[in-house]
Parts: C-alpha cells; sequence; structure tokens
C-alpha cells in the first residue's frame, strides 16, 4: 500500500477528526483498504474526497447529495480535473441559487439587525396574517416564489 495514508495522518492533513472519517466511510463517501493487522489505509486521493465533503458541508449541501455526486466519480482510478469538472457543472445551477440566496439574506437582514422590526412594512420576513402560507412552508418572501399556475 504504497503512498497511502493511516487515519490519523489522513485526518492530520484533512483538518477533520478520525470520528468522521470512520463516519464517512461507514456512510460509502471515502474509502480505505485494510491491512493485515485490520488497518484502515487511505489512499491520498481520498484527501480530495474529504475536501469535497467538508466544503460542501459547509455550503449547505445534505451528505445523501455528496455521496450522490461522488458516486459518479470512478472507482477504478484517481478523479481526473474533467471528472470533478463534470461534478462541479452539475451543481453550478444549484450553487448559483444558494449564492443568489446568500446575497439576498445579506442585504435584506442589514436592515433588520438591531431595528426591532420597527419598520414592518418593509420588513422581508413579514407575513402578516400568515397569508403565503398557501404558498408553502418557510419564509416566502425571501424563497423563491413559485409560479402563480402553481398556487391554484
Amino acid at each position: 500500500m504504497q503512498d497511502s495514508l493511516t487515519i490519523g495522518e489522513l485526518s492530520v492533513r484533512s483538518g477533520v477528526a478520525s470520528s468522521a472519517l470512520r463516519y464517512y466511510e461507514r456512510l460509502g463517501l471515502i474509502h480505505a483498504a485494510r491491512t493485515g493487522g485490520n488497518q484502515r489505509r487511505y489512499a491520498r486521493s481520498e484527501l480530495r474526497r474529504v475536501a469535497f465533503i467538508r466544503i460542501s458541508q459547509q455550503v449547505g449541501v445534505s451528505l445523501d447529495e455528496i455521496r450522490a455526486a461522488l458516486d459518479s466519480l470512478p472507482d477504478s482510478r484517481t478523479p481526473s480535473p474533467e471528472d470533478w469538472a463534470r461534478l462541479s457543472a452539475s451543481w453550478r445551477g444549484r450553487l448559483d441559487e444558494k449564492i443568489r440566496l446568500l446575497g439576498k439574506l445579506r442585504d435584506d437582514l442589514d436592515g433588520c439587525i438591531g431595528c426591532g422590526c420597527l419598520s414592518l412594512q418593509r420588513c422581508t420576513l413579514y407575513n402578516p396574517g400568515d397569508s403565503l402560507a398557501g404558498e408553502g412552508p418557510g419564509a416566502r418572501l425571501m424563497l423563491p416564489r413559485p409560479p402563480a399556475e402553481e398556487l391554484s
């Protein structure tokens, strides 16, 4: 197992606790070979997978979605830049929408922080009488609005 990492080495290099790495392995997100003494050995390419998992989690992607994305990568070899680009392209729309929503949240909450909602006419979270309940759950004024025909 030339050029492999122990779980401790992978933990130090990735900044992820060994317990989290074992959990990722149990979920099938990363893979380890075993030595004759049943110790885990990770290929260095697993560092990229762990980095991808961590950053994806940081932006709110679920572990199920991460697993589906990682399942699209080849098992038989280290993923190429083209493999990663294909995965990235499949997430581009979702990430662009998340970026848009984060920007909207940042911009709209600037006026809310510390105001105590003294200006309810302009508050993007205010929904008097729960009038938007028919549009679905959540902060309807912040989330994308469904087309009018979907509300009928």
